[in-house]
């Protein structure tokens, strides 16, 4: 057949088609198809996108055999992937820039959530006079795991009332039932984590709310700017390494934010495993309502996203220099870009 014989829709279907072919050539297949994962609360909200891809099968529909192992907290995950007992974390995106602080460079590749999904709260029952961030001093605060993102909240709100880290104690709780034991049984006077367990605290009057990254607004008015969280990370040498494993990772997880963007309620509680409702499915909705505009729609980390993570953990991070972390590092857009081209997410 030649050129001249096409007709239009022959040849509009075949330009597309070449358009389409060097994302098709770049993908190829998985590099490694065994990937272990670590993920520090995969039961919170902050992780839904890595639940829902996996309990639909779209890592095995990408060719992937994908292993997730359980931490109490982000740092506890990093940590997995820094001993080698893992390749890739789902954590917090700020994390990279920590580690390159560190001469160890990290790079997210497709992003999960738009906001850092954490709330700050005081205890009703431990500081029922709280007036101020200043009242924390020499108070014991639960984070999910010490040096995890929901402890980098903590730290930059005290920063802001002019109080260190050293001021106060900080305590891991991990994410779920012993977060909620901790608060209620005192061992803890105020507590920086994610939900479900930070609205079911709230809803009870257990914990009041004095800083809020669970939505876009409340996001913007603790950073100043929209704040990556939640993303898959891994060493730079993996990610070049293993191109084609990277992208039907990211595959996976926009395909995942895409059944997101029009499940119910109904439908989560349908997906995720039961424990993860923690006894109570009403609030374990309520939870999901509060926290749904910050699921990542498609991937992408904002352009002006890494920026604001930058300066916030400058801001109270002594070994972090804003002219002394190379952000284009950080972070690669080329994976979710061609997976939201895929499932036009």
């Amino acid at each position: 057949m030649t050129i001249a014989s096409l007709n239009r829709r022959q040849f509009t279907a075949l330009a597309a088609a070449a358009v389409a072919s060097p994302a098709l050539r770049a993908q190829g297949k998985p590099e490694k198809s065994k990937v272990a994962i670590a993920v520090g609360g995969k039961a919170s909200f902050y992780y839904l996108p890595l639940t829902i891809a996996e309990q639909l099968g779209y890592f095995k529909a990408e060719g992937l055999d994908v292993e997730i192992s359980d931490f109490a907290g982000g740092s506890r995950a990093l940590q997995a992937v820094v001993g080698g007992s893992a390749d890739v974390v789902s954590g917090a995106y700020e994390h990279t820039i920590n580690l390159q602080s560190k001469n160890q460079v990290f790079q997210s590749f497709v992003l999960q959530g738009r906001a850092p999904q954490i709330a700050l709260g005081v205890s009703t029952r431990a500081m029922p006079n709280y007036r101020t961030v200043a009242d924390l001093r020499g108070k014991k605060i639960g984070v999910t795991a010490p040096g995890s993102s929901t402890n980098m909240v903590a730290n930059l709100v005290l920063s802001r009332a002019g109080l260190k880290a050293s001021d106060v104690s900080f305590i891991g709780v991990g994410t779920s039932a012993g977060a909620l034991a901790a608060l209620r049984s005192g061992q803890i006077d105020a507590m920086s984590n994610i939900d479900p367990v930070m609205t079911m605290l709230e809803q009870k009057g257990d914990v009041k709310i004095i800083s809020d990254t669970r939505t876009l607004k409340g996001t913007h008015e603790v950073f100043g700017g929209p704040m990556p969280a939640g993303c898959l990370y891994a060493p730079m040498e993996f990610v070049q390494k293993n191109p084609g494993t990277c992208q039907a990772l990211a595959n996976a997880m926009v395909h995942g934010l895409k059944w997101l963007q029009t499940a119910g309620p109904s439908d989560i509680v349908k997906t995720v495993p039961e424990s993860y409702l923690l006894g109570d499915r009403a609030l374990y909705l309520a939870s999901f309502n509060k926290i749904r505009e910050a699921i990542a729609l498609d991937g992408l980390l904002p352009d002006d996203g890494p920026k604001t993570a930058l300066k916030a953990l400058a801001s109270f991070d002594a070994g972090v220099k804003e002219g002394r972390i190379d952000l284009g590092k950080t972070y690669t857009n080329e994976f979710a870009r061609r997976a939201k081209e895929k499932f036009k997410a």
